[in-house]
């Protein structure tokens, strides 16, 4: 044991100093959907299609608006593939934390 003690002793630590220290995210990471609302046509795909139900519609077509319940969101990807106008795009954000419900539900208008 001694020999292993002095063996890691002068090296760096494996870890790092994670809210001091961010390391930047990969290409591939799936983060919080976004809307593009002057794209969106209001064809209610990302709706049907969500496995968690993470996306409330109010209203229909064009004059829809979405609230995006990120307690309830996987970040599978599945609204931004399914979206034949490109009008979601997943983001880099990862980091969204809240003390409240209030604070995990998203509005995109028009």
């Amino acid at each position: 044991m001694v020999r292993e003690l002095l063996k890691h002793l002068f090296r760096s630590p494996a870890t790092s100093k994670y809210p001091f220290e961010k390391k930047t995210s990969f290409k591939a990471v799936r983060g919080r959907p976004v809307w593009d609302m002057k794209r969106c046509t209001g064809c209610r795909l990302c709706f049907r299609d969500c496995p968690s139900g993470a996306i409330e519609m109010v209203g229909k077509g064009s004059e829809a608006e979405f609230k995006h319940h990120l307690d309830r969101c996987l970040f599978c990807g599945q609204c931004e593939e399914v979206c034949p106008v490109d009008a979601i795009a997943m983001t880099d954000e990862f980091e969204l934390a809240s003390y409240d419900r209030a604070g995990m539900i998203i509005e995109f208008k028009r």
